[in-house]
Formats: C-alpha cells, structure tokens, sequence
C-alpha cells in the first residue's frame, strides 16, 4: 500500500479534485450549510460562509499529507464542487481505507455520488493498493447503502447503537469490498 495523497480524478461527468479556497462559497451554499444534507453526519451545517473558509484552509495545508484524500465532486458543465469525498479512516495493518461523501441535495439522485465512489474505488486499489475498501451508513440512511450496493461493495452487518451524528445515536450499517470482489 502506497499513499499519494489527493490526486485529480477524471470520470465521464465529473471531475475529482482538490479543494481551494475558491470553492468556499459553493460549498457552503451546495451543500455544507444544508441542515438535510448533514442530518446523518458527524459534523453541524456550517452556520456561515467563515466556517467553510476555516474548513478549506485546514483541508488545504492537510494536502501536504500523501495519506490525506480529500476530493471536490466536480461537474464537467457546472465548474464548481457539488459535493465531497474522502478517505475517512485508515487501517494500515490490513491495508483497508473507509470512506465517506456527502453531496448537495440538488444532484441527489442523478448518479454522481456512485460515479465519484467508483472512481475513489478504483483509484485506492489499482494505485494506493488497499486490500479492503470500507463504507458506513447510518441505518436511517438507506440511499448511502445503494450507492455503495452499486459500486459493487457488499452488506456486512449492522451495528446496533455504534455510532452517533447529528441525529443522535444510531445503527451504524458496514459495507466492505475486497481487491480481488468484481467490480
């Protein structure tokens, strides 16, 4: 397993990318300040413009980190971020990388959430070289599970009462692929 830190990505509709400090004022008004778009997450719907900013200046020096992924979910006809996707949690002893996006309601539905993670799926085992690709939903959540389902990763199991976000604590539903699953 090799890092190299957030490297463009090019799918058919999108562009993955990192985030500067040009994307401040889409990301906040597509997404991160939508109290619908944050209900299962860990982290509040940003209360102003400033705490976008704060998030993209550390998310920026963060870039310098080869096992920091952090993408901008791009577009092509649009030109700004409707969403991310990231690597949320490493497990180097068995080669795993978790994942975790989050995109604004306005594009739910239409397929790029899919689009990116299969692109982030192909990119950590044909370059990073992971063993395990690893994603969670809360149980309330059930579209996270068919975006994962698509993208040819496998139901595990739920965990009763094993995590919490934003509304409260909750059923954590684990979905996991290996390097040699079909894609």
């Amino acid at each position: 397993m090799e890092k190299h830190g957030t490297e463009r990505l090019e799918t058919e509709r999108l562009v993955l990318r990192r985030f500067t400090q040009d994307d401040v004022a889409a990301m906040y008004a597509n997404w991160a300040s939508d109290p619908q778009v944050t209900r299962y997450l860990t982290w509040p719907p940003h209360a102003s413009v400033e705490a976008t900013r704060a998030v993209l200046a550390q998310w920026e020096t963060q870039y310098a980190d080869p096992g920091f992924l952090q993408w901008a979910i791009v577009p092509r006809g649009l030109g700004e971020p409707i969403g991310s996707i990231s690597v949320v949690r490493w497990r180097d002893e068995v080669e795993q990388a978790e994942f975790g996006y989050c995109i604004g309601r306005a594009w739910w539905g239409q397929g790029y959430t899919s689009e990116a993670l299969a692109a982030v799926r192909d990119y950590l085992f044909d370059r990073v070289g992971i063993r395990r690709l690893q994603g969670c939903h809360a149980s309330d959540n059930p579209a996270s599970g068919a975006v994962m389902r698509k993208c040819g990763l496998a139901y595990e199991g739920t965990l009763r009462g094993a995590d919490r976000n934003n509304t409260g604590v909750c059923d954590m539903c684990v979905y996991g692929m290996l390097h040699d699953d079909p894609r």
